[in-house]
């Protein structure tokens, strides 16, 4: 639905200026340092390929057909996509999807086709080391998630005052956010307390006995859910609720289940021993684990300002590979929310904006839900707000764009507002943007007020 307006031929950065770009300035990078498979076709025919294969086979892997082989196909689609992607599809979740795909692979079942019927019965349950290693993940992720917060010089999330902010300077919040604002400061220090409590505290009993496990799936599967009422974040929260799934076993889901189903899916096979290959794939999988881990320790704990030589050549090769991260969102918490209005014009002196779907634009418009679709372009609006235009290289191509009228970049707006030729000029005005009281919706305001800050990106024509 949006690679074409992004990095296809008529998009906002063209997979193919990238890589020619790459060749002439960085003349010694290969497949290594750029893992997609746009070197050999950086077409839209190419993009859309992949795309596809990777809708087929993610069918594949839900009707349970070769389960570990569709892992890594997936895994190496995606992250194909991910780099011709640039910095539209270099997010948290988009890392957290590739690193679960490579835990995920001994995990799956060996199976290679699709079993409809009495499938327990006949499946090996995974090994205890798989299963270790996503748990593993989970807990890195949880744990990492609250350090960060507190291990970085931002005294709004050691007072507890974050939430005071968040709700309405993070990037696509919804209406909901709007209503957890509007609590007492007293709640939204409670509440980011009782986050870090969660988010420290319950990834531990992750490795307990199965009461804490189950504690550990009820806290942690509603805070994911808390934060998804409150903002978009893509797939972020679902993928890591299905993390948490892995704390429970089937004695639980059993009770979760009709008795006709438990009925057909039979008794599970004693586990059998692990095969050569996947032990080794097992334990160099742990090893790294336990390298990036470290490195990630010594740093974020202020042992060291960087990682050791050892770690960090490591962290090097496996690096643009995307599949082992450290993880922390919002580690400096942002205090005010600019907006960035691009409007265009016919004669340089009546403008008319342009709407996008989800960020805040028009005051009135209630903020919406998107998950789990994650709308690249309006993400990527939020952080460029927070800089300059020439610290973001793909803005002025953005503009460029809604001059040359392109078809596939002004499908990712609400609307066009030249819809019979495009504009002569467009310009960017950068407005400060907060959530509104209920005093001030009541009396017709809407959810937002704005005021405006400056040109955040003069005039410009294609002469």
């Amino acid at each position: 639905m949006q690679v074409d307006g992004l990095v296809g031929g008529r998009g906002i950065r063209p997979i193919a200026e990238y890589l020619d770009d790459v060749r002439r300035f960085a003349t010694d990078a290969n497949f290594l340092d750029l893992p997609t498979l746009c070197w050999w076709a950086p077409s839209d025919t190419s993009l859309h390929l992949q795309v596809a294969a990777g809708v087929l086979l993610s069918l594949a892997l839900f009707v349970g057909f070769a389960p570990r082989a569709c892992l890594a196909l997936l895994w190496a689609l995606y992250l194909s996509l991910a780099t011709a992607g640039q910095e539209f599809l270099s997010f948290q979740w988009d890392v957290l999807l590739l690193e679960t795909a490579v835990f995920a692979i001994p995990f799956a079942p060996g199976t290679w086709r699709p079993r409809w019927s009495g499938a327990l019965s006949r499946e090996k349950p995974p090994s205890p080391f798989a299963l270790f290693l996503v748990r593993w993940l989970l807990f890195r992720l949880m744990v990492a998630s609250a350090w960060t917060k507190l291990a970085y010089d931002d005294p709004s999330w050691r007072d507890g005052t974050a939430l005071t902010f968040h709700y309405w300077t993070q990037p696509l919040p919804t209406w909901f956010g709007w209503w957890a604002h509007q609590l007492p400061a007293w709640f939204q220090r409670a509440s980011c307390f009782v986050m870090y409590g969660i988010e420290l505290g319950l990834p531990f009993f992750a490795f307990g006995p199965r009461a804490l496990r189950i504690a550990a799936f009820v806290g942690l599967v509603l805070l994911q859910l808390l934060i998804a009422l409150t903002g978009n974040y893509g797939f972020f929260n679902l993928l890591s609720i299905v993390l948490c799934v892995t704390l429970l076993d089937d004695a639980v889901l059993g009770r979760c289940l009709p008795r006709r189903i438990l009925d057909r899916l039979g008794t599970p096979r004693p586990r059998e021993r692990a095969r050569t290959p996947l032990l080794v794939a097992q334990a160099a999988l742990a090893a790294l684990v336990v390298l990036q881990t470290t490195g990630t320790l010594l740093v974020n704990v202020r042992l060291q300002d960087e990682p050791p030589a050892w770690v960090a050549s490591v962290d090097r090769a496996i690096g643009p590979f995307r599949s082992l991260n450290d993880y922390g969102l919002f580690r400096v918490m942002t205090k005010s929310r600019r907006e960035i209005e691009i409007q265009g014009s016919e004669d340089g002196a009546a403008w008319k904006p342009y709407a996008f779907r989800w960020k805040p634009g028009e005051v009135g418009r209630a903020p919406g839900w998107v998950q789990p679709l994650m709308p690249r372009l309006d993400w990527q609006m939020w952080f460029a707000a927070l800089g300059t235009r020439r610290e973001n290289r793909w803005f002025d191509p953005l503009l460029d764009r809604l001059l040359e009228g392109s078809p596939p970049v002004l499908a990712l707006l609400a609307e066009n507002p030249f819809p019979e030729r495009p504009p002569r000029f467009v310009r960017a005005i950068l407005f400060d943007y907060r959530f509104t009281t209920p005093s001030e919706r009541a009396a017709g305001a809407g959810y937002w007020s704005r005021r405006p800050l400056g040109t955040y990106a003069p005039a410009r024509s294609l002469r």
